[in-house]
């Protein structure tokens, strides 16, 4: 999520003064909310406290400058605040500003010298915000520099809507993942690019012997390994359904491991997303 995200325009309340059809810029509060209660599913975390972050320190430095500039209430600012507070839990940043509100924010400029001085408040503000927003952005930058494979293909995406969801998912997670229980997660979304790749790829008709049951779509190193043995048959090509294996292995032991890390999550995410894009050529050149 990013800074702009956060806001929407409403209509005016009707007034006397309210020229008809005038809107008004707000601040999405159900949005503020949904954060402060937990990571959003298919969301960046870490984007959207840096966000987050630049949204209400944005109110504070109105409200200090201006009090007519501010665009949350009191209640809102108050609220606004605290989510901040939550979300920078997840990611490790403890945040205790000396005020939880505009009116406990005025009390405490009011005590510092900041009385007829915006930009004494300015510099309070950015005393207490400042150090949050490098310290996230230092995260982001780290991530970015951590990023997952991107593969040698011709395509931006796999155009398997199903299989380039899954992965655009687990791009996500890893790039938010901070803690051995988000890595661990990782894992387990490595498994769902590989169901989904099971899924797309196996044909009972066409890979299962005669008599034989399908095996289920979580037999992943099973059902895409009969896939490739009817795309690539003989023993040289035994090393590509091996990727598959190992792929498989990977994933499920990072979904599972006490002490899943950044390092061996990426690896396997990183083999987990060449495994679909090499797939993804042997699906383009029909197996020759």
């Amino acid at each position: 999520m990013r800074f702009d995200d956060f806001f929407e325009e409403v209509p005016e309340p009707i007034a006397a003064w309210a020229l008809p059809g005038a809107t008004k810029h707000v601040v999405k509060m159900g949005l503020v909310r949904d954060l402060a209660e937990g990571p959003i599913s298919g969301d960046d975390d870490l984007a959207s406290a840096i966000a987050l972050t630049r949204v209400v320190r944005a109110e504070y430095e109105a409200f200090g400058t201006d009090d007519k500039m501010v665009i949350l209430s009191e209640e809102e600012a108050r609220e606004a605040l605290r989510a901040l507070r939550l979300v920078l839990q997840r990611q490790g940043v403890q945040f205790r500003p000396p005020w939880s509100d505009f009116s406990s924010f005025k009390a405490y400029w009011l005590a510092h010298d900041g009385y007829g001085s915006w930009q004494a408040r300015r510099v309070m503000i950015s005393e207490v915000f400042q150090p949050v927003l490098e310290r996230l952005e230092a995260s982001e930058e780290q991530s970015f520099a951590n990023e997952l494979v991107e593969a040698v293909s011709p395509h931006e995406t796999l155009g398997w809507p199903g299989v380039d969801e899954y992965i655009e998912q687990l791009r996500l997670r890893f790039r938010s993942a901070s803690t051995v229980v988000d890595y661990k997660d990782v894992g387990n979304r490595c498994v769902g690019v590989l169901e989904a790749l099971s899924a797309k790829v196996y044909c009972p008709a066409v890979h299962c012997p005669p008599g034989k049951t399908p095996p289920p779509v979580d037999k992943t190193d099973v059902r895409i390994g009969a896939y490739i043995d009817h795309r690539l048959p003989g023993s040289s090509n035994e090393e590509l359904r091996g990727l598959t294996k190992k792929a498989s292995a990977l994933a499920h032991k990072m979904k599972h491991s006490p002490r899943a890390d950044r390092t061996t999550s990426g690896i396997t995410a990183d083999a987990v997303i060449l495994l679909a894009n090499m797939l993804r050529r042997l699906e383009d050149t029909g197996g020759t």
